[in-house]
């Protein structure tokens, strides 16, 4: 899902525009990487924590000739998803890729393997 999939999904849903609503996904975005940029941690209730851990110096060794590296410490981003979407992504049913089945909102899946409307099936594409 792209940032334009996004946002019309949440217009639809709110009725906003799809230009206010890519205002407020970005401010959304904007303000979660200024408190980032600022080493805070975000809580999202029912969504999951980012956070930035301090990564500690280490030694390394180049692939190409063995020597020892000395690799700096540094700050990385994480993400660790809230216990209520881990259990709706594990409740997903193997191989859909869809939404659980106890929501509505998800695409529908008619069980064919027709390819969708303008896209090119592998032998189409093969002999254009």
């Amino acid at each position: 899902m792209t940032k334009a999939d996004l946002v019309e999904q949440i217009a639809e849903a709110t009725g906003l525009t799809k230009k206010d609503t890519a205002v407020v996904v970005d401010g959304f975005l904007e303000a979660v990487k200024q408190a980032m940029a600022q080493e805070k941690n975000i809580e999202i209730r029912g969504f999951g924590s980012f956070k930035i851990k301090k990564r500690k110096a280490r030694k390394a060794r180049n692939p190409r000739t063995g020597d020892p590296v000395q690799v700096p410490s540094r700050h990385v981003p994480t993400f660790k998803p809230s216990k209520e979407l881990k259990e709706l992504i594990t409740a997903m049913p193997q191989g859909t890729g869809g939404a659980p089945p106890s929501d509505p909102s998800g695409p529908a899946r008619s069980g064919s393997a027709e390819p969708e409307a303008g896209s090119a099936t592998a032998s189409e594409s093969i002999e254009s």
